[in-house]
C-alpha cells in the first residue's frame, strides 16, 4: 500500500513539476516579447510600407474633437486611409464634426465614402458613474473595443486624450505582443494639460504602450522626459 502511495505521489509531482515548468517558460516568453515589443515601438515604418494605412481616430467630446479635427487637417490624408473614427456612445456631436470635417477637405477621391467608416463604442465610465457600476460597463466596452480591434486592424491609431482611448490601445498592444497585428499608437496630449497629463496619457506613458507621445507644452516634456514637444497644434 504505501508503495502505491509513493508511486502516485510521484506521478503527482511530476506531473506539478512539468506544468511548473511550462507556465513558467511560457511566462519567460511573454516578457521576453513585451520588451521586444517595448524596444521597437516608435521605430519608423519599414522602407516599402504601404503607401496608405488603415487609421484609427478616436474622438472625445467637446475640446478633445476639435484639436484631433484641428491636428488631422495639417496630415497628409492621403496617407491616412481608410479612417475609421470611433466615439464614446453617448457622444454624437464628435461623429456629426467628423463627417463635416471630411465633407469639407478639397481634395475628395472618388472612393471618399468607401474608405471613411463612424462607429460608436461603449464607454467604460460615464462621467458620475459609480465604480461598483463602472466593472460590468468596463467588461462591456473591453469585448466591444475587442471585436472593433479585430474588424477594423488598424495600422494606425491617433488619440489625444479621451478615456475611450484605453481599451483600444491596451488591445492594439496585446495584439503587437501575441502578432496579431502591429498598430502604431500616437498620442497627443490635449493643450488643456501644461504641467500634470491626463489620466488617459499618464497611462499610455507609463505602460509605454504610445509608440510617440506628443506634448504641447515644454514644462510637460521636461516632467516627462520621453515625450515630443511640438508646441500648440491648436
Amino acid at each position: 500500500m504505501e508503495e502505491h502511495h509513493c508511486c502516485f505521489y510521484s506521478k503527482m509531482l511530476s506531473r506539478f513539476s512539468s506544468i511548473s515548468s511550462f507556465m513558467l517558460s511560457l511566462v519567460i516568453v511573454l516578457v521576453v516579447r513585451v520588451l521586444y515589443v517595448m524596444y521597437q515601438c516608435g521605430k519608423p515604418f519599414p522602407k516599402g510600407a504601404s503607401r496608405s494605412l488603415t487609421t484609427l481616430i478616436v474622438l472625445g467630446s467637446g475640446g478633445h474633437t476639435a484639436e484631433m479635427l484641428s491636428l488631422l487637417s495639417v496630415l497628409r490624408m492621403d496617407r491616412f486611409t481608410p479612417r475609421f473614427y470611433i466615439a464614446a456612445a453617448t457622444d454624437n456631436m464628435s461623429l456629426h464634426k467628423a463627417r463635416s470635417f471630411e465633407d469639407s477637405l478639397a481634395d475628395k477621391p472618388a472612393t471618399k465614402e468607401a474608405s471613411l467608416q463612424y462607429t460608436q463604442i461603449y464607454r467604460s465610465r460615464e462621467v458620475g458613474q459609480s465604480y461598483v457600476t463602472s466593472v460590468w460597463t468596463t467588461i462591456l466596452a473591453t469585448v466591444h473595443a475587442l471585436w472593433l480591434m479585430i474588424r477594423i486592424r488598424p495600422q494606425v491609431i491617433l488619440c489625444n486624450g479621451p478615456g475611450t482611448c484605453i481599451p483600444l490601445c491596451v488591445i492594439a498592444f496585446l495584439f503587437k505582443v501575441v502578432g496579431i497585428r502591429w498598430s502604431s499608437i500616437f498620442y497627443v496630449e490635449s493643450v488643456a494639460r501644461v504641467k500634470k497629463l491626463s489620466l488617459s496619457g499618464l497611462l499610455l506613458y507609463k505602460l509605454r504602450m504610445a509608440d510617440q507621445f506628443f506634448v504641447q507644452w515644454p514644462q510637460l516634456q521636461k516632467n516627462y522626459p520621453r515625450a515630443h514637444y511640438v508646441g500648440c497644434l491648436m
